[in-house]
């Protein structure tokens, strides 16, 4: 793995501990209320207290979410980064005094210790007296060693690790405005790749320190914010403005500058979009709606962003979060902010400014945002996920080009044996907001925040040893239900079962591998029989038949094999159109008593060859034979 993949890993990893801290903020919000007033102040210290407990213990939680999250959950990673951590700790708060402090950097030193050590030993065959030894089981005896080895250097080099944590705290801190501008940039310009989280780590987690009334350090912007530090903040209160205002706004005004008869399907997508910002500040399916179509858009969005920052820093705004700054956090460690109510005008303002800024960019540059011309699709297709799980892996290159694969809130993450199998077409057809490329194998597909469950659609499909059959487009166009087709035998599915297509060009090219058992002799029907022993029918329009293959003309013959994406028939696609009933195209199974489940990718515009617009499972597997008929 390349070093753009282990940081995709890392910043993948870093999101599992994050998850408890708004857990820590509704605690302290909670310990917070006057308890007092109906004499029940004791139920409110333990809220603090245990609130305060997950900030206390906060590099362990990242050590042990670290290390779960570079081994795919495995339990002995976790259980020696927890050992791992304890050890380290008592080692170096014995020998350097209590005030020592590496902090959840050191967190994640250890967790990565543990990770790398786990993948190094997991296949490890010892001779059989001591083989339950080997195995994963090596990882917590190594582990020992390892923070052993650790500590030593620690203990060692920790006095000069500490004063050149103060020098780089102390010049960051003292850069003022422009610090949490640059800040602000490079966070923007990092979230597309996912890196966003690992330089977040330093500043939010690392970055200047306070000591708590009880003489308890705690290090970085977020800690220190929660531990009532007044200073605290200044890298998280500039935030609000874009999540809560700007990138809502930027919704806003791709559902104006949407087409009239999109707007409907445009506003229910980007309105829950909208939300999702607003509420929880997950940007990511607003700002792939926008990035790949208009990149220097995306740089403007990522200046004025840090400019958001530099205005929270110069008007002595303090507010911070525990998960990302949307309204949610917002309300709930408000009590904890300085002149957070500024945060809201400044919003407005800055919703104002994108709104504007977008339509008039919009129009002006003709970007296709979604709902114009070739704008990318986001929807709502949760109840699809299962059956669109299949194309999607198709579209990936099939269960074989994947090495590994994850997911955040809002992306699948992949390593893949060759990124060149992957079909980025059929995955913006499928639904993706975007796809990503980071280099060695490693790729990111944006579907929103049903990335989750798509990762655990496709994983149940890699377990499983089942004969799939996947289908292309046969032609470019637009594809429709079979229902739709103007033929009661095709749309009552008396022939077979399948989709159909309305042509945009006069081509045809084979959507399967197989043999050509039938060319009719009017050339406007072809069958295939594919390796898996399907029969596939293609019927070029409605009552076409008559025609006597006039305006056709074929590239193949019966008998011909024929490979995905070959061309079998041109035809003049205007001519045809005027003699027949229909130009709707059914591609068909015939034999459909082979088949135990279909799939059928969204009924959309598709390109000639395009993967993944519908696959099958066969019940078993096939004996070849029979034809097929139109």
């Amino acid at each position: 793995m390349n070093l753009m993949g282990s940081l995709q890993q890392l910043g993948r990893s870093l999101m599992l501990p994050t998850m408890i801290l708004p857990v820590a903020a509704i605690l302290l919000w909670l310990g917070a209320l006057p308890w007092q007033e109906i004499h029940m102040s004791q139920f409110g210290e333990i809220l603090l207290f245990c609130g305060n407990t997950i900030f206390t213990f906060l590099p362990m939680i990242f050590a042990v979410g670290v290390a779960l999250g570079l081994t795919e959950s495995a339990g002995i990673a976790g259980m020696s980064a927890l050992i791992g951590h304890l050890m380290f700790i008592q080692a170096t708060r014995h020998y350097l005094g209590a005030e020592f402090h590496l902090g959840v950097p050191g967190g994640i030193l250890i967790g990565l210790i543990a990770a790398i050590l786990f993948h190094r030993c997991k296949n490890i065959q010892l001779p059989e007296s001591i083989q339950f030894f080997g195995g994963p089981r090596m990882v917590p005896l190594l582990m020992g060693l390892a923070i052993f080895i650790l500590s030593l250097i620690t203990i060692e080099v920790g006095p000069y690790m500490e004063k050149f944590m103060e020098w780089l705290s102390t010049a960051i801190i003292g850069l003022g405005g422009f610090g949490t501008f640059v800040n602000g940039v490079i966070h923007r310009l990092l979230v597309p790749s996912g890196l966003h989280h690992v330089f977040n780590n330093f500043f939010w987690f690392q970055l200047g320190a306070f000591e708590k009334p009880s003489g308890e350090l705690v290090f970085g912007d977020l800690p220190r914010y929660f531990a009532g530090d007044p200073n605290a903040g200044a890298y998280m209160a500039g935030l609000y403005p874009i999540m809560m205002f700007a990138l809502p706004a930027i919704a806003l005004a791709i559902i104006q500058e949407a087409r009239e008869d999109l707007k409907p399907k445009i506003r229910a997508t980007f309105m829950t979009a909208a939300l999702a910002s607003f509420l929880t500040g997950v940007t990511e399916p607003i700002e792939f709606a926008f990035l790949f179509v208009a990149p220097y858009l995306f740089v403007i969005h990522a200046l004025l962003s840090g400019l958001s920052m530099w205005i929270a820093y110069a008007l002595n705004i303090h507010h911070g979060f525990s998960y990302s700054a949307g309204a949610i956090d917002y309300i709930i460690n408000f009590h904890l902010s300085h002149n957070g109510w500024m945060l809201i005008p400044i919003g407005i303002a800055y919703g104002l400014l994108y709104y504007f800024l977008f339509r008039w960019a919009i129009r002006r540059f003709r970007i296709p945002t979604p709902g114009r011309e070739e704008g990318s699709k986001l929807e709502e297709w949760a109840g699809d996920i299962p059956y669109r799980s299949p194309l999607i892996l198709q579209s990936l290159g099939g269960k074989d080009n994947i090495k590994n694969i994850e997911a955040c809130i809002t992306r699948l993450r992949l390593t893949l044996t060759n990124d060149r199998l992957m079909d980025i077409a059929a995955l913006k057809h499928l639904g993706a907001a975007g796809v990503i490329r980071l280099g060695g194998g490693n790729v990111q597909v944006v579907f929103g925040t049903y990335s989750e469950l798509i990762r655990e659609e496709i994983k149940k499909l890699m377990r499983k040893d089942i004969q799939q059959v996947l289908f292309n487009a046969p032609m470019q166009g637009q594809m429709i239900p079979l229902e739709e087709v103007p033929d009661q035998i095709f749309s009552g599915k008396l022939v077979g079962n399948g989709v159909a297509f309305m042509p945009e060009k006069g081509e045809l090219v084979a959507p399967v591998a197989g043999k050509i058992i039938i060319l009719y002799p009017s050339l406007h029907a072809i069958g295939i029989e594919t390796d898996e022993g399907l029969e596939v029918l293609l019927h070029i329009g409605i009552d076409t038949a008559q025609l006597q293959g006039k305006w056709f003309t074929a590239f193949i013959k019966e008998g011909d094999r024929v490979e995905v994406g070959q061309l079998l028939v041109k035809f003049n696609l205007q001519k045809v159109k005027k003699n027949c009933k229909s130009l709707a195209t059914p591609m068909l199974i015939t034999n459909v008593d082979k088949v135990k489940s279909w799939s059928f990718a969204p009924y959309k515009a598709v390109k000639k060859g395009q993967a993944s617009v519908m696959s099958v499972v066969m019940k078993e597997p096939s004996i070849k034979g029979g034809n097929a008929h139109g």
